[in-house]
């Protein structure tokens, strides 16, 4: 319909769609991995309806937003049981399900502090530490990252004021820095 779904798509989700005809191919093109993957979930919506028009359109995307905060929380409630932290409150929690979509230096972040919190947790048992606390400070040793394009500051500092935002106690802020 001479590019007006696409122009609604893109308006709506911040993501520029690049429609390959030739081997039936959608590209979608942002630096922000939230807004590709909500543009992602609302085209295949809209696929499966089979009905694209503006209002559809944005029905989807809403949808989609609300679909990917769920998701959000679920993804870091079960890093958060994985490594046997339980006490996060629901905000962090939030913020490590949105790790799962950066990467640095190639490797998924969320994935990433997962591993670093059981290796944390084992040298603190080795050398007779805290490793609860070891644990808990690796998992968030990144937290600031799940903000950092969006507010100013080093990924450290960040994660520092996030952890004190929410009441984490002293020692697990010291051990993610």
């Amino acid at each position: 319909r001479e590019g007006r779904n696409i122009r609604a798509i893109e308006r709506l989700t911040g993501v520029e769609l690049i429609v390959d005809e030739a081997p039936d191919t959608i590209i979608l093109s942002s630096f922000d991995p939230l807004r590709r993957e909500v543009a992602k979930i609302a085209l295949a919506k809209l696929i499966k309806d089979g009905r694209i028009q503006p209002a559809k359109i944005e029905e989807k995307v809403e949808e989609a937003k609300t679909e990917l905060e769920k998701r959000m929380f679920e993804i870091g409630e079960e890093a958060a049981y994985e490594v046997g932290v339980f006490d996060l409150p629901k905000e962090i929690i939030h913020l490590l399900g949105r790790l799962n979509f950066r990467t640095s230096f190639g490797q998924n972040v969320l994935t990433h502090s997962v591993e670093m919190a059981h290796l944390a947790g084992m040298i603190a048992a080795e050398l007779g530490a805290n490793s609860d606390i070891a644990k808990k400070g690796a998992l968030l040793h990144d937290i600031g990252k799940a903000i950092d394009h969006e507010v100013e500051g080093t990924h450290v500092e960040l994660g520092r004021e996030i952890l004190k935002k929410y009441g984490v106690a002293e020692e697990v802020v010291t051990a993610m820095e």
